[in-house]
Parts: C-alpha cells; sequence; structure tokens
C-alpha cells in the first residue's frame, strides 16, 4: 500500500513542478524514505536525478514556448554547478555515518541529512505560502546580477546537500534579482533545476554511488506523466493561485519530520 501511495506521490511531484516551477521536489526524499524504504543518503541521489530528469522535460515545453531566459540561467548556473558538484563529488562521500552523541542521541549522518531536510521544507513552505509576488513590487528596475549569481552559489549548495532542486528560492530570485515576469521565471527555474540536479547526480555516480536502475526509472516515469499534466495545467492554472496551498503542506510534511525523527525516535 505505501509503495502505491509512493509512486503516486511521484505524479504528485512531477505536477507541482510543471505548475509552479519549484517545489514539488522537496517532497522528493520524504517519500523515497518513508513511502519507499529508501536510506536518506540515497534518496538524495534518486531526488536529484528524478527532479532533474523532471524538470528537464517541464523546461523543453516552456522553451519551445520562448519561456526560458537562456543568458540568466547561464549567469545563475555558474556558480550553483561548481557547488552542487563539489558537495555530491567530495564532501558528502568525506562526511562518516556516525557524527557524534547529543544527549544519549546518536546523530549519523542520515539522521543529519533529514533534519537538514526538514528545516529546508519549513523554510521552503514559508517562501511559497508568501509568494515573490509581493517583494517584486519593490524590485530593482535592472538585473541585479551580483544578487543572482549570490543565490546561485547557495541553491547549488543546498541542492548538494539535500537533493532538493531549490525552486522556491530560484523563483523570487528570478522574479526579484533577473526581473523575469512570473511564466519565464518559472520557465527558467525548470532548466537551472534541471541541469543543477542532473550535474549533482553525476557527482554521485562519479563517487561510485550504487543505483538501483530498474526502481529508479520506474518512479521517474510516475514524475514525468505528472509534470507532462503540470505543464499543460499551468496554461490555465496560475502556480500563484496554488503555491500557498502548497506551502501549508510543505510546512505540515516538513514538522512531521522534525517531530519524528528528534522527538519520537
Amino acid at each position: 500500500m505505501l509503495h502505491l501511495a509512493g509512486y503516486f506521490a511521484a505524479i504528485f511531484i512531477g505536477l507541482a513542478l510543471g505548475i509552479m516551477g519549484g517545489g514539488g521536489s522537496i517532497l522528493t526524499v520524504p517519500v523515497l524514505v518513508y513511502l519507499l524504504g529508501v536510506s536518506p543518503v540515497l534518496s538524495t541521489a534518486y531526488s536529484l536525478f528524478v527532479v532533474g530528469s523532471t524538470a528537464a522535460v517541464g523546461a523543453a515545453s516552456y522553451l519551445r514556448r520562448g519561456l526560458v531566459s537562456l543568458r540568466t540561467a547561464v549567469v545563475f548556473l555558474l556558480p550553483s554547478l561548481l557547488a552542487v558538484f563539489a558537495v555530491r563529488k567530495l564532501l558528502l562521500p568525506a562526511v562518516p555515518h556516525e557524527l557524534f552523541t547529543v544527549g544519549g542521541v546518536l546523530i549519523t549522518k542520515d539522521l543529519l541529512v533529514l533534519v537538514a531536510f526538514a528545516g529546508l521544507m519549513v523554510a521552503a513552505a514559508t517562501a511559497m505560502i508568501r509568494g515573490p509576488q509581493a517583494a517584486a513590487q519593490a524590485a530593482p528596475a535592472a538585473c541585479n546580477y551580483p544578487l543572482v549569481l549570490g543565490i546561485g552559489l547557495m541553491v547549488g549548495t543546498l541542492t548538494g546537500l539535500v537533493g532538493a532542486g531549490g525552486g522556491f528560492l530560484i523563483i523570487p530570485a528570478l522574479v526579484l534579482g533577473a526581473r523575469l515576469p512570473m511564466q519565464q521565471a518559472v520557465g527558467t527555474s525548470l532548466a537551472i533545476i534541471a541541469l543543477n540536479s542532473l550535474i549533482g547526480f553525476v557527482g554521485d555516480l562519479s563517487a561510485g554511488t550504487a543505483i538501483a536502475w530498474p526502481f529508479l526509472l520506474g518512479f521517474l516515469a510516475f514524475a514525468l506523466a505528472g509534470i507532462a499534466l503540470g505543464t499543460y495545467l499551468a496554461r490555465f492554472i496560475p502556480g500563484s493561485r496554488l503555491r500557498p496551498a502548497f506551502g501549508w503542506f510543505t510546512l505540515a510534511m516538513g514538522t512531521f519530520i522534525l517531530v519524528k525523527e528528534l522527538v519520537l525516535r
């Protein structure tokens, strides 16, 4: 039953990515861990592949409609790709499985990943609930390249650590810093997420991570079905209408992980 729920959730992840340009990837690791029984660290690698491949399909659809700013994507990706590859190739493999003990509780690499991911979910939920539109009213008239570069570095690091695409940070950066219209920001975000995530996954492969390809490709197939539907529905349903509700759901999920891992373990 949990496995069926996990594959259904994969459709939902793709759907959210297609409509909102981000957000759905934040659920990939919890789905893999709690519904499909994959270890937390391996789940971050699987998440990078699923999110990257799914976002690439969505980005291609937006690119055909002229809704991807390639110049902005390149500026954002310069620091981001370096950060995500370095984290997956060098940093994570060097972290030992058992880290330290706090109050008799052993802090492991898996636990640290889950807690960091839950914290990211809470931050993502807050950003989705608020939305980028209100802040955009006070945005500067010209593209703020230092802001775009700085957030690119931050997103690359977060993507490498927890396997999420970082769309909740990318969308506001593109709207506020690069002054892109919302639809173009969504398409550009998907292109950035795709390259970031897939480069991170290449870092895992080069570090020798063992991949269960039949399982991973099966999960990906459901996510691709979701993003195909999502990119179609995005023409009729603005992501700004769904983002707050999805944000509250993400907040509940992040809180659940924190309570389960830190209080109920």
